[in-house]
């Protein structure tokens, strides 16, 4: 049975993380142990200067046996049946001998930190399988909805030897763009009877889905759903195919109902095997590696500023300025790289 993290060790908690060796923790996800990998994902989740030193040498570690599942990314407007679709999927990933390793953004507080961490009561089915790992990680009122140690958790998960990751997101706005730099294929959920589909899902958001399901298309919803796929595929119809030459696709399912859901699972397979053989599979991935070190070097350098007190002086300064309307932000960046680089001009 698959048990909820917090509840493997009554003792732990990140205070306790100063005293596990690394080589202990990464001998434990080896082998698959999920206290290991959960202790392991809490230390990559925390914010304390001590521990970046020991996460960044867990993840080393763990690289070599990463890069190998298949990451699966979800989103869609609130009340779409994210989590109802993902129990349902994940049923038949298990059929198929996989191991399933869940990540849950989990919406959050940007006041208090504080998360719903609901996802196990809402995926009760998967959450008692042994060959399922359901992770709620809080976003930390982080608006893509994308927290902060997701790619380093699906390092983690692949070296504990899950093969098939999938990624929910809390489904927010345009910033779930930052799903697509962290999955191999991103479905979008939509639900029928709206009164207009469209609403608030952002160009972008469309661009970048690989497949757009409708979802809660039974009972008296079906021609309603019928009449959204028709919609959204004139509205996907005049995208052009994105860089790796794909093209959205609109297909309608009841993920309650588990109608049309084996067939989205065997379609997801079948692209995804394409796309290995033509190349666009490992042009996303290094172009999401790419994406992830620019974001991961503005994130320290930002907090080099802040450890420097002349510059973190400076940045307050400059901050203030902009805040008032006195100065523009790009003008203001560019004053802020002069005192880095020690350029006057």
């Amino acid at each position: 049975m698959s048990v909820p993290e917090q509840n493997l060790n009554p003792n732990f908690s990140k205070k306790n993380l100063g005293a596990i060796k690394v080589a202990d923790l990464f001998a434990g996800i080896k082998q698959g142990n999920i206290a290991s990998l959960s202790q392991g994902i809490t230390l990559l989740e925390s914010e304390l200067p001590e521990h970046t030193e020991k996460a960044n040498e867990l993840l080393k570690l763990c690289l070599p046996l990463s890069g190998n599942s298949l990451r699966i990314g979800i989103t869609g407007i609130p009340g779409a049946g994210k989590s109802t679709f993902i129990e349902s999927i994940g049923k038949t990933i298990i059929s198929e001998k996989n191991k399933l390793a869940i990540l849950a953004i989990d919406p959050s507080s940007s006041l208090s930190k504080g998360s719903i961490l609901g996802d196990k009561t809402r995926m009760e089915d998967l959450s008692k399988l042994s060959e399922v790992f359901i992770r709620p990680t809080p976003t930390s009122g982080n608006l893509g909805g994308v927290a902060r140690a997701t790619k380093e958790s699906m390092i983690l998960c692949e070296a504990a030897g899950f093969n098939i990751i999938l990624v929910e997101t809390v489904g927010v706005g345009q910033s779930e763009i930052e799903l697509h730099y962290l999955t191999d294929i991103f479905l979008l959920l939509l639900i029928p009877g709206a009164g207009d589909e469209l609403q608030g899902i952002k160009r972008g958001i469309m661009e970048m889905a690989d497949l757009i399901l409708v979802n809660k298309a039974e009972g008296e919803n079906a021609n309603a759903a019928k009449q959204a796929v028709k919609q959204l595929e004139n509205a996907t119809h005049y995208l052009q195919q994105n860089k790796y030459g794909r093209s959205v696709g609109v297909k309608s399912i009841s993920a309650l109902q588990n109608i049309g859901v084996i067939e989205i699972w065997e379609k997801i397979k079948t692209d995804l095997e394409m796309w290995k053989n033509n190349s666009s599979f490992n042009d996303k991935r290094k172009d999401q590696s790419v994406f992830w070190f620019d974001q991961s070097l503005n994130n320290g350098l930002k907090n080099i500023i802040q450890q420097k007190s002349d510059w973190k002086k400076t940045y307050d300064q400059l901050r203030t300025e902009i805040e008032s309307g006195k100065l523009h932000p790009f003008i203001g960046a560019d004053e802020m790289l002069r005192e880095i680089t020690g350029k006057s001009n």
